[in-house]
């Protein structure tokens, strides 16, 4: 349940925004629409945010917030946060995706902020024993990462490859997750040939 802090108006504003932008792109939202969506009027949307632009940074914003541990610095250590995110607020995967996809400034900062997080937790889980080692440990959190971000930046075309209407949705989630962590754990292909096919290019580079 929401906070009383957080049904005031710029709250609206900023919620109306993640909206509209996550669906339509920021270039193709006008502040009118967004006030309209708001129930505010459009000159309250630039008393609070100064201008589109400013809206837009307080949306970014709002989404490193969201994944802030201790107020200071985005706890990414537990994956979870980002699951629970993306499962639980569709406009918020929306926007995170739009963002992502526009090279938002504050999302490039996002992503950095996800590798490095993983890569602790990776790091942690190899200590624990019950993660592999790898030869690049930067690498392999920074695809972690990517493919933690696929349901999000292409939901619609991996809901349509799967059948399923709404990746966020229970069964969807199940079967998704379910299917990644067999490839994690199981691996994909059968011996070490592909393996070796790529150390042999790998060697042969100049």
């Amino acid at each position: 349940m929401r906070s009383e802090s957080d049904l005031t108006a710029r709250a609206r504003i900023r919620d109306a925004a993640l909206d509209l932008f996550g669906r339509e792109g920021v270039n193709r939202v006008s502040v009118r629409a967004i006030a309209a969506q708001a129930g505010v009027s459009p000159a309250l949307v630039l008393h609070h945010f100064g201008s589109k632009d400013g809206l837009r940074k307080a949306c970014d914003a709002y989404l490193v917030e969201m994944l802030r541990g201790d107020g200071t610095t985005p706890d990414l250590d537990d994956t979870s946060r980002i699951g629970s995110m993306i499962e639980d607020a569709t406009p918020i995967r929306r926007y995170l995706a739009r963002a992502f996809l526009d090279e938002s400034p504050d999302a490039a900062a996002l992503f950095d902020s996800m590798v490095a997080g993983s890569e602790r937790w990776l790091e942690q889980c190899v200590a624990e024993g019950w993660v592999r080692p790898a030869a690049d440990p930067h690498a392999r959190a920074a695809i972690y990462v990517s493919w933690l971000l696929t349901p999000v930046v292409l939901h619609a075309h991996l809901a349509r490859a799967l059948g399923e209407d709404d990746l966020a949705e229970t069964g969807a989630t199940l079967r998704f997750s379910g299917t990644a962590i067999e490839m994690l754990t199981q691996g994909v292909f059968a011996d070490e040939r592909v393996r070796s096919a790529y150390d042999k290019v790998r060697n042969e580079r100049p």
